[in-house]
């Protein structure tokens, strides 16, 4: 049998073909084009299925794919993304992407509703975010009450086009976990939030379990793709959690880092989950009745390609691995990397970046290694953080774009005292998707199978203790809470 994964993303829609030994046939991409006017975000929904429809079109034409052996298309993708739907079963509006911040008022609305500790116990999240379809829903009622009144569904994106393949509306738990409506311990929509924003359960998707077939595909959707009717559409999961399996970290003891744009983290949460008000962000699993810590900072690798932008833009990445690999590490330079968002674990909103210790004798590759470090920093006060609150985190599974980099790699290794360990495959989410497909076929008995049998390691970095990380590190925290106090002045 053959699989296509599919990874639903915020700058690009990815979609992958597998043959029979999970080899790659072909992997495809397509950009998501934004309307950004007026200081909104948004997107055609329609537009953004045909181009995936357009995808599986190809993939169908790939030499050595096989459309009759083809069992399952599964998928993987963005969480937050909102799609209004009518009556006719077509977007009323242009879907509302994660990024759009039009509902900070509403935010503070439903703030002044809810308490801190209610919020994490329910939803597992530590705030009120104009991120979460919530805010974005109440945004309608306040300033297009004629969509709002006119909505058949309200729908996350992934759960939409999942229903536009197979006609099937339904909600993955793992993706109603970014709604700010469902509660991930009782399963089920959360009541009291639904109440606050005026929308009625039957308006939304019934929920479903994660990695679980919907249906198959429409007729004329497999005429439009090149596929038959007798294509299994499954559920799949978040993209982060399909990095974990693409990557084997299906249970406790491994950290999935993502380390691209944002930094996140995902683990296995040691079940059952007893403290619901942990401080760390809590998420509904890919498997059954389970759930994973799920922290992100969002000044992650961003800080780094800031850095190297505005003080290095004549030196490629290629460039300044090269130069670091051949350096001695750390120096006395320290970089704190707040430069953008909120950041776990303690997301102060007053942090910002600072670069201390600077002198003559020092150049822009330190300050840049630096910054690696300072990132590495964070990493370890998270890593810190989930092990203190339940987690048993024994070593680091590395992927993204930071997850190229042996330098950064030996840091984080050395400065959080754990292994750190690179898949042979980085960009794991379609493959994490395909291999869904295939477990829930039977062609494995579970993920960890599936994952001795198909995910290989590329290297793996050994932590060796350093005396002068742990003082650069014991430095950075100083100057974090000295930078909070002055932030006061």
């Amino acid at each position: 049998m053959q699989y296509i994964g599919v990874d639903l993303g915020s700058t690009n829609i990815k979609a992958a073909a597998y043959d029979e030994d999970f080899k790659l046939l072909n992997r495809l991409s397509v950009p998501v084009v934004y309307d950004r006017s007026n200081g909104k975000v948004e997107f055609d929904a329609e537009e953004y299925v045909e181009n995936l429809i357009g995808l599986f079109k190809q993939l169908s034409e790939t030499e050595g794919f096989k459309k009759e052996a083809l069992a399952q298309i599964s998928f993987t993708g963005q969480a937050e993304t909102l799609v209004v739907v009518g009556k006719d079963g077509k977007a009323m509006i242009p879907a509302i992407s994660w990024m759009d911040e039009r509902s900070v008022e509403e935010c503070e609305q439903l703030a002044a509703i809810f308490d801190g500790k209610t919020i994490e116990a329910t939803t597992g999240q530590q705030a009120v975010l104009p991120t979460w379809p919530a805010t974005k829903i109440l945004w309608l009622k306040h300033n297009m009450p004629e969509v709002y009144e006119g909505a058949e569904t309200f729908m996350l994106l992934k759960d939409y086009v999942v229903y536009k393949l197979t006609g099937v509306k339904n909600a993955d738990m793992s993706i109603a976990t970014f709604s700010f409506y469902f509660d991930i311990y009782e399963k089920k929509y959360w009541q009291e939030m639904l109440d606050a924003i005026g929308v009625s359960q039957d308006k939304l998707p019934p929920l479903a379990e994660p990695c679980t077939v919907a249906g198959t595909l429409l007729p004329e959707i497999a005429e439009k793709s090149g596929l038959t009717t007798n294509v299994k559409v499954n559920n799949g999961t978040l993209d982060h959690f399909t990095g974990m399996i693409g990557t084997g970290n299906v249970k406790a003891g491994g950290v999935s880092l993502s380390t691209g744009t944002v930094m996140a983290l995902a683990t296995m949460a040691n079940e059952p989950v007893v403290d619901k008000n942990c401080g760390v962000a809590m998420h509904y699993g890919f498997l059954p009745d389970t759930h994973v810590m799920l922290p992100v900072a969002e000044s992650g690798g961003v800080s780094l390609e800031w850095f190297r932008r505005t003080f290095m833009p004549e030196v490629d990445y290629k460039k300044l691995n090269e130069v670091l690999d051949e350096r001695k590490h750390p120096t006395d330079v320290i970089f704190l990397p707040y430069i953008v968002g909120t950041n776990a674990p303690e997301f102060d909103t007053e942090a910002s970046g600072m670069l201390y210790g600077m002198r003559q004798e020092n150049d822009a590759f330190d300050a840049a290694a630096a910054v690696m470090e300072g990132v590495a920093f964070v990493l370890r006060k998270n890593c810190d953080t989930m092990n203190a609150k339940g987690a048993s985190i024994d070593h680091i599974i590395a992927t993204g774009g930071g997850a190229k980099s042996n330098c950064w790699c030996q840091m984080q290794a050395d400065i959080t005292g754990l292994p750190v360990v690179r898949p042979s495959e980085l960009e794991a989410a379609c493959l994490g998707a395909a291999i869904i497909g295939a477990v829930v076929e039977g062609e494995f008995r579970g993920f960890e199978e599936a994952a001795s049998k198909i995910v290989s390691m590329d290297r793996r970095f050994e932590p060796h203790f350093n005396p002068d990380y742990e003082r650069n590190f014991k430095r950075f925290n100083l100057l974090y809470d000295a930078e909070l106090e002055a932030a006061k002045l």
